[in-house]
């Protein structure tokens, strides 16, 4: 099993956030089943403020290369993408169209 974690703002703007959080409540079943199929086990993301983390638990065999080519097909995960972005901000390392960013682990016990 892989681990990855990733990293994305939001638009600072409470009413944009709460928004958001609800969608995440129950997300559409079209997404979650995206998410499973590519080999991702579990998914969370938290937030401070406007700064999202997210943590990725993932089959040895999964790939963010596969999961794009499968998303970029997927009508469904198109239309979360787009409406995803009415909240999410860039952050400022961001290549253009560029969402959530790998980080580098710098530390375990």
């Amino acid at each position: 099993m892989q681990r990855t974690c990733l990293t994305l703002d939001l638009v600072d703007d409470a009413t944009l956030i709460a928004e958001y959080e609800k969608y995440h409540e129950k997300i559409w079943p079209e997404i979650e089943k995206s998410i499973k199929d590519s080999g991702i086990i579990t998914m969370q993301i938290y937030r401070l403020h406007t700064r999202m983390f997210m943590i990725i638990e993932a089959e040895d065999w999964f790939t963010f290369e596969a999961k794009g080519k499968a998303d970029a097909t997927n009508p469904k995960v198109q239309e979360w993408e787009q409406l995803m972005w009415k909240y999410q901000a860039a952050l400022p390392q961001a290549k253009p169209g560029e969402k959530w960013l790998l980080m580098k682990k710098i530390f375990e016990v």
